[in-house]
């Protein structure tokens, strides 16, 4: 299922290794903040607002396939 979603980036070496859907922009900014306190030269976090491929885990939740990037 494709829908619209917040979502937190983690970017190594400029590549996307993880994705993570959050409430809100305001929810999405407070954990980048956290995660960035943690330092490290070739990670990076970024909020993204946009639509991505959602599919569902064996316990109900929602979770990143694919982001749909135009």
């Amino acid at each position: 299922m494709v829908e619209a979603v917040v979502a937190l980036l983690m970017f190594v070496n400029g590549e996307i290794k993880e994705a993570r859907i959050q409430n809100n922009m305001a929810l999405c900014l407070r954990h980048k903040r956290e995660a960035e306190r943690q330092y490290s030269a070739s990670v990076t976090y970024k909020c993204w607002r946009g639509e991505a491929e959602l599919e569902e885990n064996i316990d109900k939740s929602l979770s990143i396939k694919k982001l749909i990037v135009q």
